[in-house]
């Protein structure tokens, strides 16, 4: 049973939240969240239940060891925590989704103690190995709340029976293990090779629950990553000027020429 949390969700676009714990309640979340507590809180760090659980939150991108903020005192205490990248928290209260819900590698931000992190496989070969994600999601099992995050703007989208949507890959965030999913190709060998979408979009069949990202964070550091090449490019060629400037005027010297 998943003790009963409060809480309250700050910021726009580089948000956190605050939870808000009675005496003996606790919130457990990725090592390296947190961001500020009140007075009372005792923090445990372990691996959250074994060897092989520390391990399981570990291959789905988790850190091995997972944090526990307890509080001891008499009042109501807080506990906060903030997101790795801008984005947006997206709170799930899992007793409303049959109590679990299934999300992409590295979203798990906290959760109230008693919620799991468990390892869930793609139902499918095709969606493992071209989905953009692999075979491994994250599954959060039990019946009080969880957050995960999301980079940039969420679109919530609530799939009818037999409804479909195509979306990059990147761009899946969470959705209820009734929504079907699977993988389309992009269509096309030039849509495919000059699209820059990929090979493959992920295709949802409801009924359920889909959360979408406008930002993954792999295209976030695909930028960086190119721009850090670029700049470092550039500096590269600035300095062999530079140096190439500098060799001319120290032979010019050597040689004996005083024009300048």
């Amino acid at each position: 049973m998943a003790d009963e949390i409060d809480y309250k969700i700050i910021g726009d676009d580089m948000q956190l939240v605050e939870i808000e714990l009675d005496p003996n309640e606790a919130v457990r979340a990725e090592a390296g969240a947190m961001m500020y507590m009140g007075p009372g809180i005792r923090m445990e760090t372990s691996t959250g239940g074994g060897l092989l659980k520390g391990l399981k939150r570990a291959v789905t991108g988790e850190s091995f060891f997972i944090t526990s903020f307890v509080h001891e005192g008499e009042n109501k205490g807080y506990v906060a925590f903030g997101a790795p990248y801008p984005g947006k928290i997206i709170p799930l209260d899992l007793s409303k989704f049959g109590g679990s819900f299934l999300c992409q590698k590295d979203s798990f931000l906290c959760a109230a103690n008693g919620i799991e992190i468990e390892m869930a496989l793609t139902k499918k070969i095709g969606a493992g190995l071209f989905g953009g994600e692999g075979f491994i999601l994250q599954r959060l099992k039990g019946n009080g709340m969880a957050f995960v995050h999301a980079g940039g703007a969420i679109v919530e989208k609530d799939l009818a029976p037999g409804e479909t949507i195509r979306v990059d890959t990147g761009c899946l965030t969470a959705f209820e293990e009734t929504v079907g999913y699977d993988i389309t190709w992009a269509g096309g060998f030039k849509n495919a090779l000059f699209g820059g979408e990929g090979l493959v979009l992920a295709t949802l069949s409801g009924p359920g629950k889909v959360y979408l990202q406008s930002l993954p964070f792999s295209r976030l550091a695909d930028r960086i990553v190119a721009a850090s090449r670029y700049m470092n490019s550039s500096q590269r060629e600035e300095s062999s000027g530079i140096a190439g400037i500098g060799s001319s005027a120290l032979g010019s010297i050597l040689g004996g020429d005083r024009s300048f």
